[in-house]
């Protein structure tokens, strides 16, 4: 899973959020790939939902320091001003269910994104969560329910999940970041809302993120294209010295994988997921 791999869908989270009581508001990108070659079910599911824009305006209605960041509730939008929200906030979905799905290459790594479900196995349906610390015990060899099924990982911005997975919580309103492993309900105490989900791209081996093939467009101009790649006084720069041509059109945005990341064991705090 910490390799990238040619034509895995990438996707961008765009978050808000408040890490304590006397912090601002912080805004971050959140950089996801899918592994639809060992998961092509529930990355289908995912890529659904996040092209239909389900996900946008929602937040992370559970948090659980060192164990997971969940979301994907499509219920969980504010109704007037945070927290107030749908009733059926933490429980609801589309309707549509998919079946658990594992394959021997995914595990819960940290970063890693994985279907939240209820007691049946095949229950997954919108709801997604992140481990924001290894949480091999929610594997399934690691269990007697057949686990949980992970599916991508998070390639860059985790240090905003590791911001949100501190926020003060119904469970620990202090935000003195004392951890509860008995803490189950996890609302955050300000809003960590996703403002947008989007596909962006697919991953290719050498760490880049390049449009699908289907969308690539032969670019107007030499100008439109060194804007993408470049800053603009080099644009300038080769505007003056390099005839116009026509070439094709291409964005290009590094995978950064989070370097410095601490390896808590994590312990198994609530099965409903």
């Amino acid at each position: 899973m910490m390799e990238s791999y040619k034509g895995n869908a990438v996707i961008e989270l765009q978050v808000t959020y408040q890490e304590g009581h006397f912090s601002g508001q912080t805004d971050g990108t959140i950089i996801i790939e899918l592994f639809e070659q060992w998961a092509p079910i529930t990355t289908e599911n995912m890529i659904s939902h996040v092209e239909s824009g389900l996900y946008d305006g929602i937040f992370f209605h559970r948090v659980i320091n060192d164990f997971v960041t969940q979301s994907g509730d499509p219920t969980c939008k504010t109704l007037g001003a945070y927290p107030a929200t749908a009733p059926s906030c933490g429980s609801g979905g589309t309707g549509e269910t998919i079946p658990l799905e594992l394959n021997d290459n995914l595990s819960h790594v940290d970063g890693a994104i994985a279907m939240a479900r209820s007691q049946d196995p095949d229950s997954a349906d919108a709801q997604w969560y992140i481990a924001e610390t290894e949480a091999h015990n929610l594997d399934p060899e690691n269990r007697d329910d057949e686990g949980y099924a992970t599916f991508g990982i998070v390639r860059d911005g985790m240090t905003h999940i590791r911001a949100i997975a501190e926020t003060p919580t119904s469970d620990e309103p202090t935000g003195t970041d004392v951890d509860n492993p008995f803490s189950s309900a996890g609302r955050p105490v300000y809003e960590a809302k996703i403002t947008s989900m989007v596909m962006i791209g697919v991953a290719d081996p050498d760490g880049t993120i390049r449009n699908p093939p289907s969308e690539v467009l032969e670019s107007s101009s030499f100008a439109e294209t060194v804007v993408k790649v470049v800053t603009i006084p080099l644009v300038l720069l080769l505007l003056a010295a390099i005839p116009v041509v026509v070439v094709r059109g291409r964005s290009e945005e590094p995978l950064g994988m989070y370097k410095e990341a601490i390896i808590i064991d994590a312990e198994l705090i609530d099965d409903g997921l």
